[in-house]
């Protein structure tokens, strides 16, 4: 007994240190949406790439338009893949609606020094993606950290691999985070609506309840093995669309009832 317990303990423990390990790793989502919507509003810094074919570039040198930016990792085989060509699709839709040309995307790699300028230049070929206003940038070392901080941008390693926010920011001409996106594809509306607003100069505030979607959006997917893809959990929908229901409903009755004892307490005038 002695024995087997001995082997029990030798064989188990390396094995609940890992899971223990792997469980601390995993992304905080609540965290990384706050630190992703804190960054709307800010202004960029100017932050130096080499592009897919081995030339600088520089993030300044991307204003003028509106700049949609995603960060991938090229050892990603499933999640990564599979959110870029959804992007590519939300690209298609929004130049079809305001015409070629009109905005730019930065696909940005963030495992270094892993994602070079050839990784990055193999992945963009094996998503089929080839547009010339469409750059996949590879940053430097030096000021990963403060790039990612100025996007909101959160991940941690696992033992997969990355575990990372499904982001997608819309930067406005003059370098500033206009909104972000979040899932692992957009509709048309969502992903079209702020480019069209930047265009025409007509930029407008996030709504409170847009907000609240978007958080219900990452908080509600959830990764299905299965099919390699992320999709909703509708159960937790529901819980939030019945509970968001049970909350607007019970305001006014609350303010009925507290009105109405109100009234019955006040004391009767006298004569």
């Amino acid at each position: 007994m002695c024995l087997l317990t001995a082997f029990a303990r030798f064989t188990l423990t390396p094995m609940l240190l890992l899971a223990a390990l792997t469980a601390q790793a995993a992304l905080d989502e609540k965290a990384a949406l706050r630190a992703s919507q804190a960054a709307i509003g800010r202004q960029l810094g100017d932050y130096a790439f080499r592009d897919s074919q081995g030339r600088d570039v520089r993030l300044a040198q991307l204003r003028g338009q509106p700049l949609v930016v995603n960060f991938i990792y090229t050892g990603c085989f499933q999640v990564c893949p599979t959110t870029t060509k959804a992007l590519a699709l939300s690209v298609a839709a929004a130049q079809r609606t305001v015409g070629p040309g009109k905005f730019r995307v930065a696909t940005i790699g963030f495992n270094l020094p892993f994602d070079t300028p050839q990784a990055m230049k193999q992945f963009a070929k094996q998503q089929g993606i080839s547009a010339s206003n469409w750059l996949f940038l590879t940053p430097d070392a030096a000021t990963l950290p403060q790039l990612l901080s100025d996007f909101g941008f959160s991940y941690e390693q696992t033992s997969a691999g990355y575990d990372h926010l499904l982001q997608a920011s819309i930067v406005d001409a003059g370098g500033r985070i206009y909104r972000q996106l979040y899932g692992e594809s957009f509709a048309a509306p969502q992903f079209v609506g702020p480019i069209v607003e930047l265009l025409a100069n007509a930029p407008r505030p996030l709504a409170d309840v847009a907000g609240l979607i978007e958080q219900a959006k990452l908080l509600c997917t959830i990764y299905d093995p299965s099919s390699g893809r992320y999709r909703v959990n509708y159960a937790v929908v529901i819980e939030l669309i019945v509970g968001a229901t049970i909350f607007l409903v019970g305001i006014p009755v609350l303010i009925f009832e507290w009105r109405r004892r109100r009234r019955t307490q006040r004391p009767a005038a006298s004569g």
